[in-house]
């Protein structure tokens, strides 16, 4: 079977947290969540490229997002009135292959000044187990076949998580800070030092998860929600995602005696579930395992449930998260 039709449960819970800002988006023209009164019109599909265009582009910059705080981003259906709207953007922010909605909406919209953030790092493909290289959704079977398409995975079978490893948002931030350059010479020198400022501060986030997670005494997280992999792989880590399902169903029998015995070989303490989603399978695997359960966030949105205000903040608290389930020494 194609395993990239399949949908992690843990993109389906990224995804809430993101669609839910790409349904309301434009109500009129300049009414979808915007911030910052300059004159660069700038349209972004989905927080992470949001987050960007602001701290880049500051006052020079208005920015919308497509997806609203608290909606499931890769579910996101776009009007045609937002399409004709996203076509008056000067610039466009989006992650191709993330919200197949925004794809064709932006294919449609004739705006010059694309960008596309799976063009400024590469991206890679990552199996929903960190240890083998086996993709469990395969073993959902006939429940795993049910779910259309994979909301963690993009056509080539690339996952599309790249925001969640600070070394591959920082090339992103170094190539959006190219394109507002390019779209408002005017501004070049700022946004230049804004970019410079950026990829600073997400070097030294770097460095924090490196130097938190460099001595821990397991090195597997599970996870409901696979969109890790970067992360994982970044910090030396295995992610461990009940694949195959939706985050609302119960892992099946095979896949939670398979991760009760990971859980045991590997010293894992804890299972990760996202504040956007529900707790639901999560709270089933670690009533059946006797583990905790705490959240690891996929960042795809901010909501009132997030732990921080922004990108740094909730990043720090992922680490701290994963520094206390990993037993960091």
């Amino acid at each position: 079977m194609n395993v990239r039709r399949l949908i992690p449960a843990a993109a389906l819970a990224g995804a809430v947290a993101l669609g839910a800002t790409a349904l309301t988006a434009c109500s009129d023209a300049g009414a979808a969540s915007g911030s910052g009164s300059g004159g660069l019109d700038v349209t972004a599909s989905f927080y992470p490229m949001q987050f960007l265009a602001e701290r880049i582009g500051k006052d020079h910059v208005k920015v919308s997002t497509l997806t609203k705080p608290g909606v499931e981003p890769h579910d996101l259906d776009i009007t045609p009135k937002q399409t004709a709207q996203l076509g008056e953007a000067d610039v466009v922010l989006y992650l191709k292959g993330l919200q197949p909605a925004v794809d064709e909406a932006v294919a449609q919209s004739g705006v010059k000044n694309v960008v596309d953030a799976a063009t400024l790092t590469e991206l890679e493909a990552h199996a929903a187990s960190g240890h083998d290289g086996h993709d469990h959704a395969a073993e959902g079977g006939a429940e795993a076949e049910g779910h259309g398409h994979d909301h963690g995975h993009d056509e080539g079978g690339k996952d599309p998580h790249v925001w969640l490893d600070p070394s591959k948002y920082a090339e992103i931030a170094k190539g959006v800070g190219a394109s507002l350059e390019k779209a408002d010479p005017d501004h070049a020198a700022d946004y230049k030092k804004n970019t410079a400022d950026l990829v600073a501060e997400l070097g030294a986030l770097d460095t924090e998860f490196k130097d938190g997670l460099k001595n821990t005494a397991s090195r597997t997280f599970i996870t409901t929600h696979s969109a890790f992999g970067y992360l994982a792989e970044h910090y030396g880590l295995d992610q461990e995602g009940i694949a195959g399902v939706d985050p609302e169903s119960e892992p099946s029998p095979a896949r939670m005696k398979e991760l009760q015995a990971v859980a045991r070989k590997d010293n894992v303490t804890t299972v990760f579930f996202e504040t956007l989603a529900s707790d639901k399978t999560a709270t089933t695997l670690a009533r059946d395992t006797g583990l905790k359960t705490d959240v690891l966030d996929p960042l795809e949105g901010i909501s009132d449930t997030s732990q921080g205000d922004d990108y740094f903040e909730v990043m720090r608290s992922n680490l701290k998260n994963l520094q206390k389930a990993l037993g960091a020494k």
